[in-house]
């Protein structure tokens, strides 16, 4: 309700002549300040009636998308997520990458382990029996060469020399020592070398005759126990006092199938030699042999010293065949580390507690050289019903299982040619 004290005089806000209605102060053909407030732009006044039309296609510009960046990452935005896209994209080709290589690089070899594990013949070999020797501070692979001809046929066996005699015997003896310190050493056992027999009813006699099947008594409980790999362990630790930890044993038919599967192996004899029943021919100096060339080699006694020699050309051998195992060009070419594992695994006999990858870190002991030597030789004597057997040095040879049983280096004053 209007003042009426003041009813007819100009106030603050206007005018008016009658109640209820104002009137504003000033030029009424200009807008106020009020009226410019709420005054609607020109640009947004249109004529009604009229018809907006559009351009015609070809003066059309092209769509160009409005690109911004965030204040934070400069990410850019092209506002149909092209890009975010194309990104999620490469992100899930990389992880598919990753996830394919990490199946490649871990779930196929692995595969391919246990696989190549399962192929391992196994034996009971290692056995415990009152009186062992205590484990020793190195380690000690004992490594069997057999004469056996299982898995040949008449065709192979009369390419080779190698005779049809059934049962299995060994003439290749060879205990690898690796030290907790230094260089590894294979040590070769004289296949004659006199020794204690663990076979019930039999005296001592050649560490031979403990691995021969044909060998067999009773013991207490009446059980027919042969000569085989665990009496030719045991017969070896009694003598020595020395703890086997592996066993690894190859037939004449694996032996040629590993020399082939790297390649064959360079050796160096030094005087030519021929030797029909090994079924050998060759001439002096460095030439690379195949497998039934090498076999001929490490297997023929007709040189001077004959089982000594022989001992010195097997050592000479497993150094070389070593050497090409694990080369580089062998182990990162899957045309040859193929073919090496399925012939080392489908020859090889373990002990029942061995692995392929106890054959592995032997291979790996020996990658980076290793020492060759025997059991040091006293004597050479004939004796009766015996014939011909090599007895130990007793002071070298203990010296040599002393080192062993501590786990170090073999002294040199116990190293035998």
């Amino acid at each position: 309700m209007a003042d009426r004290r003041h009813r007819g005089e100009p106030g603050s806000t206007g005018e008016h002549n009658r109640g209820g209605v104002f009137r504003r102060s000033g030029d009424p053909e200009k807008p106020d300040a009020f009226e410019k407030l709420y005054r609607s732009r020109e640009s947004e006044q249109r004529v009604v009636g009229e018809t907006r039309r559009l351009p015609p296609a070809d003066q059309v510009p092209p769509h160009r998308a409005r690109k911004r960046r965030t204040h934070s990452s400069g990410r850019e935005y092209d506002g149909r997520g092209i890009q975010r896209r194309a990104k999620e994209q490469r992100k899930k080709r990389f992880r598919n990458t990753l996830v394919v290589l990490l199946v490649l690089l871990l779930v196929v070899p692995g595969g391919f382990y246990l696989w190549a594990n399962s192929r391992l013949e196994r034996v009971e070999a290692l056995q415990d029996y009152e009186g062992r020797p205590d484990s020793a501070r190195g380690t000690t692979y004992m490594i069997v060469g057999s004469d056996s001809r299982e898995g040949m046929d008449e065709e192979q066996m009369q390419e080779l020399a190698t005779g049809n005699a059934e049962g299995r015997r060994t003439d290749t003896i060879m205990i690898l020592y690796v030290p907790r310190d230094g260089e590894p050493t294979i040590v070769s056992v004289p296949r004659d070398s006199y020794v204690p027999m663990p076979i019930p009813g039999y005296a001592d006699n050649k560490i031979n005759t403990a691995f021969a099947d044909s060998v067999c008594g009773a013991d207490e409980e009446g059980e027919e126990v042969c000569g085989g790999p665990a009496p030719l362990v045991q017969a070896f630790e009694q003598a020595s006092n020395v703890r086997i930890d592996h066993y690894v044993e190859i037939g004449m038919g694996g032996f040629v199938d590993l020399v082939d599967a790297v390649g064959g192996v360079e050796l160096c004899p030094e005087e030519p030699m021929a030797d029909p029943k090994a079924g050998l021919d060759i001439e002096a100096g460095c030439q690379e042999m195949d497998g039934g060339t090498a076999l001929g080699y490490v297997r023929t006694r007709a040189t001077p010293r004959a089982d000594l020699d022989r001992i010195q050309r097997q050592r000479e051998f497993f150094s070389a065949l070593i050497q090409e195992a694990s080369a580089p060009s062998t182990l990162f070419n899957p045309f040859q580390s193929v073919p090496l594992v399925l012939a080392g695994t489908d020859t090889f006999m373990v002990d029942e507690g061995d692995k392929l990858r106890h054959l592995a870190t032997m291979l790996l002991a020996m990658r980076g050289g290793t020492q060759t030597t025997a059991v040091p030789v006293g004597e050479t004597p004939t004796l009766d019903g015996v014939g011909s057997v090599v007895l130990w040095d007793e002071s070298r040879s203990q010296l040599m299982f002393d080192a062993m049983n501590e786990g170090e280096p073999i002294p040199e004053e116990a190293m035998q040619d």
